[in-house]
């Protein structure tokens, strides 16, 4: 039975928890986290769900995903999923979050890093993930299309590209002038 910290709409702790699968109550929210991990050529980390995983059965997805439990920040929660769905330890300590994405009941955070890691050392978790890959933005869009991944929207997942390598609105340094 996994229980979640209530937040206000302002992201702030509410000291209530919740079980996964409640009704969300008005006014009550929770923290989502994703990780997505890049090589340095630019591809991305993708997982495949299992077939009988409810929601998004047999489809890719972003590195990995998922709620932050009762007592989780949003690095512990992140840290915590990536070592459960892949089995791969990091350290988020000087990682800021790239992107906050706010949904109807909730807060998801998504953390961008660049480490090539070899895929034969990962350990699956067997109940979440059958596969992982690296994969290109183009191959990533072409399976949205194809129906095969989390029907993300494809500029997030452009913006998610975009963002790897320098997090900000712009893409360009002003230089301030004395």
């Amino acid at each position: 039975m996994e229980k979640w910290d209530v937040y206000d709409r302002e992201r702030n702790l509410t000291g209530e928890t919740m079980t996964r699968g409640d009704r969300f109550t008005d006014g009550a929210y929770h923290l989502v986290v994703h990780v997505c991990i890049f090589n340095q050529k630019g591809q991305l980390l993708i997982q495949q769900r299992q077939p009988f995983k409810k929601g998004w059965s047999n489809l890719w997805d972003v590195t990995v995903g998922g709620s932050a439990v009762a007592g989780d920040n949003s690095r512990q929660a992140a840290e915590r999923e990536v070592f459960e769905e892949i089995g791969y330890r990091i350290n988020l300590t000087d990682t800021p979050v790239a992107l906050t994405v706010n949904f109807e009941r909730g807060f998801d955070d998504f953390y961008l890093i660049e480490y090539d890691l070899d895929l034969q050392q990962l350990k699956l978790q067997p109940e979440e993930v059958q596969a992982v890959k690296w994969a290109s933005l183009e191959e990533v869009l072409t399976l949205i299309d194809h129906k095969a991944f989390v029907p993300y929207h494809k500029s997030l997942i452009e913006t998610l590209f975009v963002m790897r390598k320098r997090i900000g609105a712009h893409h360009y340094i002003i230089e301030e002038k004395s």
